[in-house]
Formats: structure tokens, C-alpha cells, sequence
């Protein structure tokens, strides 16, 4: 391979770059007794998941780690030189992606950074395994998907279900038409997301490279609700619950509309009640968000709670999973449930049709046979379902508020969606709010084109489909 340098890759993978240099190297060609050598990228939460999962995989050797806080980075590095394993450390992803001795990278930075470092990844002739969501926006998730097939890599998204026997047999009896017609997927992300209250502005501490942590967002000040974990309920670096949690439960709901990719529109309700006193704190994305999608034959209906486990916790548990609403009557926890009643009936013995070893070891599997078919969570399938995340979260965003007493039509035409409106509402009352004197966040019903991926007759909405990025931390248009 010709080596590049980093003048090289930063000046391809710069703002408005254009076509990537011919010849940029790919990863040596492995055999059958190689180890794959891998850096993890974001070591906070998730990254250490990913560390403790690659250490049981055979052939598969952990050489490096990137992270912007070098607090972080230099305790991860030495917890592991007591496991005897030496690594290299990196701040920054692009001096790590120069080492020709590194053949993948695994992501589980901040959702506004998943895009680009794939994309720049791929440039530089490493596979990777991608944390959910692949994007922060639908514009970069579709050009992650493009640098993945341009230049050949093996791109796992991190919709961990996608490799569970269980789940999978659950979709193959929805499939089967055992059961007949698919009438409602339905997906829940109910967990506790109580407030975050405020944190001020101050100088970042010495340790965070804080403008890499920014990286594409927008320049901003430091507080600490942005580091290391609430980035999640700000509109610039995450993308509320739905694209936290939930986009693993969406996932599992559009898998269940067979050979489904976008729909043909999509509306929300919901809002953020966090504060007796205010309802009110620095979190922007709502923690209560119920999101509609039509799929032609097939709804899919995502119910997003936040406000559980709390005074309310007998009458609003928890609730992360997905059911499968059938002609015949329900799918849910791998049982079939006759007109949706019972205590459940085995499901019809039906074929998983997953690769085996986990999401994991699928991914290295694929990397040696660079057969990207055989990936359980392919980008492709990663980018439409969290598409349909940030589609939910766009008709939030450019609703208007209403009173509680107002039920829209459109809302009350299927009963699963009329009763997920009326528990949203309900769920409220954990806070004490008053119905008489609320208002909830209505969005328009957004026509959709899955072809274009773009929103129909709505330049607003359109707007959401991209952002502004911030140079040198572009997704460019060619990747």
C-alpha cells in the first residue's frame, strides 16, 4: 500500500471535498490465521461494551483507542495494560485513521460524530462497526451508505437485535403469514428521563479536546449537561430517546414490514415535561413523543415515555420492546397471543435466517469474507431505521403547541394510536400537570418520498434533512 499522509486525508475528507483521491489504501488482504486489528473509537458507556465484547473473539486483536477526553482515554489504556494489553492512544480519529496497521474500527462516540467517522473510515480502507444511530441526520445517513459501498467496507450497525435468534423468529413468524396480514408495528421506549436541570456555561476542563468533541456540530459554549451522557437530549449533537434507545425497537418494527424502507408519511405528538414548578430545563428533544408512519398496508406506531418510574410506576412501567398487531391477533414477547388475549401460544416453528456469533462476530466473520450480504445489520438497513428516528423527531420539530383537549382525527382513527395518545397524556400527571391548562406539541402529517428521501411540498421540513456543518467536519456531498 502507498502510504497517506495527513495532510493528504485531512484535504479529502475536508468541507465540499468532492470525489476522495484514487489510490487512497484499503486494508491489507487478510488470511485465514490473521488477526484483524482493531482501534475502538469513544470509550465512555457503549465503547467499553465494545472493548469487553471484542476481547473473547478469536483472531481479533484490540491495538488502539481514540477518545477526546484524555482523562478517559489514558484510564482505559491502563486498565487494560493490566489485563496485559497494550494499545495506542489517539484524540484524534484522523491521526488514527493514518496507521495502516489498524484494519477496523468500532464507533460509540456521540450521535453527531457517527456519519462522518465512518465516511472517513471508509476513505481510508477500515471496516467498520457503527454505534446506533449511523447518522445525526437522514442527508448523512444515506451518504454513509454510499461511502460504504464506494469503497467496499464492511459497515455493522449497532441494532444489536438484528443478530438475536429470538427477535428474528418473532419476524419470521410475522413473515410467514401464518397470521395473516401485518396490520400495526408497534415499538416502546419507555424509560426513566426525568430532568436534567441546568448546568452553566464554563471554560471546558483541560483534558476534553471539547472542539473535537464538537467536531460537526456547531460552536457552542462548554457545560457539563453536554458531556459525557445528556448530549443525547440536545438537538445538535443527539437525537432525543427515539434515536437513542428506541432506534433499536424501531428497528425491530420496521423488520417487521417485510421489504419495508421509508414510509409515505409520518406525524408526532409529544413534548418535555420534566419540572413541576416550570416543565421546563435545558434539554431540548422531547421525552414523551408518540410518532406515527405509514407504510401503505402497515402502520408503525412508536411510543417514546420518559416520564416512568416515578409516582406513576404502577400504572406506567418501563416498556423497551416491540409487538407485532396481526390479522389473527398479537405477536409479543416470542409468543402468539389469539385476537390479542391469553396468556400466549407457541409460535409457529420457523427459521431465524441470521448469521450466527452475535453482532460481533457476524461483523469479523464478514470482514474476512468481505461478503457484506452476510451482515446481520447492514448500514443500508441501519440508515432507514434511523431515518425513521429522525423523520418522527422532524414533525415534532416543526409542530406547533395545542391544548391538551385537543385530539386530532388522525389520531383517533386507529385505536392503538388513539390509546398511545391517551397514555402520553395520562403519563403527564407523574409531573402534576393540569390537563385544563396544557399543551402538547402537535407536528403536521409530512407527506414523505422514500425514493427521494425527501419530504413533499414542505421546505421546513426538508430543512431538517441536513445540517450546517462546521469546517473541517463536513459530510460531503461525494464522498
Amino acid at each position: 500500500m502507498t502510504p497517506i499522509s495527513r495532510r493528504t486525508f485531512l484535504k479529502t475528507t475536508a468541507a465540499g471535498a468532492g470525489a476522495a483521491v484514487a489510490g487512497l489504501p484499503f486494508s491489507r488482504v487478510l488470511g485465514a490465521n490473521d488477526d484483524i486489528r482493531v482501534a475502538v473509537v469513544g470509550l465512555n458507556g457503549q465503547g467499553g461494551a465494545h472493548i469487553n465484547q471484542l476481547a473473547p473473539l478469536d483472531r481479533v486483536r484490540l491495538t488502539a483507542l481514540c477518545d477526546v477526553d484524555e482523562r478517559v482515554l489514558n484510564r482505559t489504556a491502563r486498565q487494560l495494560q493490566r489485563r496485559n494489553i497494550e494499545v495506542a492512544t489517539y484524540t484524534d480519529i484522523r491521526a488514527l485513521l493514518e496507521n495502516d496497521d489498524i484494519d477496523a474500527i468500532t464507533i460509540a462516540s456521540p450521535n453527531h460524530w457517527h456519519s462522518l467517522m465512518t465516511i472517513w473510515a471508509c476513505q481510508a480502507g477500515k471496516d467498520v462497526y457503527v454505534e446506533k444511530p449511523c447518522s445525526h441526520n437522514i442527508y448523512e445517513g444515506r451518504k454513509t451508505v454510499e461511502a460504504a459501498r464506494k469503497y467496499n467496507r464492511i459497515v455493522q450497525h449497532g441494532t444489536q437485535n438484528r443478530s438475536s435468534t429470538g427477535w428474528a423468529r418473532q419476524i419470521a413468524a410475522v413473515h410467514s403469514g401464518e397470521y395473516g396480514e401485518l396490520l400495526v408495528a408497534k415499538g416502546y421506549c419507555c424509560k426513566p428521563r426525568w430532568s436534567i436541570g441546568h448546568m452553566p456555561d464554563e471554560d471546558p476542563p483541560s483534558h476534553l479536546n471539547f472542539d473535537l468533541w464538537l467536531g460537526p456540530a456547531p460552536e457552542q459554549p462548554f457545560h457539563r449537561n453536554l458531556v459525557h451522557y445528556n448530549w443525547h437530549w440536545f438537538w445538535d449533537t443527539g437525537n432525543g430517546d427515539m434515536g437513542n434507545q428506541g432506534v433499536h425497537e424501531m428497528d425491530l418494527a420496521r423488520w417487521a414490514i417485510k421489504d419495508a424502507t421509508l414510509p409515505r408519511s409520518v406525524v408526532s405528538m409529544g413534548g418535555r415535561w420534566v419540572n413541576t414548578r416550570d416543565f421546563s430545563d435545558q434539554g431540548e428533544t422531547p421525552n414523551m413523543l408518540l410518532s406515527v408512519f405509514d407504510f401503505g398496508e402497515t402502520l408503525l406506531v412508536f411510543e417514546t415515555r420518559g416520564l416512568v418510574d416515578g409516582r406513576l410506576r404502577r400504572s406506567f412501567p418501563r416498556k423497551v420492546t416491540a409487538e407485532f398487531h396481526l390479522e389473527a391477533g398479537v405477536i409479543r414477547d416470542g409468543k402468539f397471543f389469539p385476537e390479542g388475549q391469553g396468556s400466549g401460544e407457541d409460535l409457529i416453528a420457523v427459521e431465524p435466517g441470521i448469521r450466527p456469533k452475535g453482532p460481533f462476530g457476524n461483523f469479523f466473520d464478514c470482514v474476512r469474507s468481505r461478503k457484506q450480504s452476510e451482515l446481520n445489520a447492514d448500514i443500508l438497513e441501519g440508515h432507514y431505521s434511523s431515518a425513521l428516528c429522525h423523520l418522527g423527531n422532524i414533525s415534532y420539530r416543526v409542530g406547533e403547541e395545542v391544548p391538551f383537549e385537543e385530539r386530532p382525527q388522525l389520531f383517533q382513527e386507529n385505536e392503538i394510536v388513539s390509546d398511545s395518545m391517551q397514555t402520553i397524556l395520562e403519563n403527564t400527571q407523574a409531573l402534576g400537570v393540569e390537563p385544563e391548562h396544557a399543551t402538547y406539541r402537535l407536528g403536521p402529517k409530512l407527506a414523505f418520498n422514500p425514493e427521494t428521501e425527501q419530504f413533499v411540498d414542505h421546505p421546513l421540513a426538508n430543512r431538517f434533512l441536513w445540517r450546517d456543518y462546521r469546517e473541517p467536519f463536513v459530510v460531503p456531498e461525494t464522498v
